[in-house]
């Protein structure tokens, strides 16, 4: 089995049908095993025993209209990969503390990210949010580095 992570784009808590119970059971009903949420933002950590990360997309992405009424941009990284961009850390020597803001963005389209320090004295994440959206499409998903540390959490979790 491999433990993967879905980064689920556009996922907000206030909307009953993203809630994460629901998230949690829409996985579980695919047929993933020890599914598990971290935090309210769209990201689902589950074991399966398949290898193909574009078909695991495609089957979360056409299940969620279909149960809960949305579509949802669903980026899959493996374990691995998250362990590699940790281990990478591309904000070595940056305080995690204001006014910086780190984050992650992911590409459904490529295996890379960006990584971003947004100095919130200067301006707000939301201009930054619409600048790379503007650049890179609707198809990527951001996470701050705090966030991307409790996902590996959570995926060591379930691979013990």
């Amino acid at each position: 089995m491999t433990t993967y992570v879905a980064l689920l784009r556009g996922i907000m808590p206030t909307n009953p049908n993203m809630k994460s119970e629901k998230l949690k059971k829409v996985f579980e009903s695919l047929g993933f095993k020890n599914v598990r949420t971290v935090i309210a933002s769209g990201n689902v950590v589950f074991e399966t025993s398949s290898k193909d990360e574009l078909a695991l997309e495609s089957k979360i992405e056409k299940t969620f209209p279909k149960m809960l009424g949305f579509k949802s941009t669903t980026i899959i990284r493996s374990q691995e990969e998250i362990e590699k961009l940790i281990k990478k850390n591309p904000f070595k020597g940056i305080e995690d503390k204001k006014p910086n803001y780190l984050v992650v963005t992911f590409f459904k389209d490529r295996k890379n990210e960006v990584a971003t320090v947004i100095n919130l004295d200067e301006g707000k994440t939301p201009a930054f949010m619409a600048a790379i959206e503007k650049k890179h499409g609707k198809e990527i998903t951001t996470r701050t580095w705090k966030t991307v540390a409790r996902i590996l959490k959570a995926m060591e979790i379930n691979s013990k």
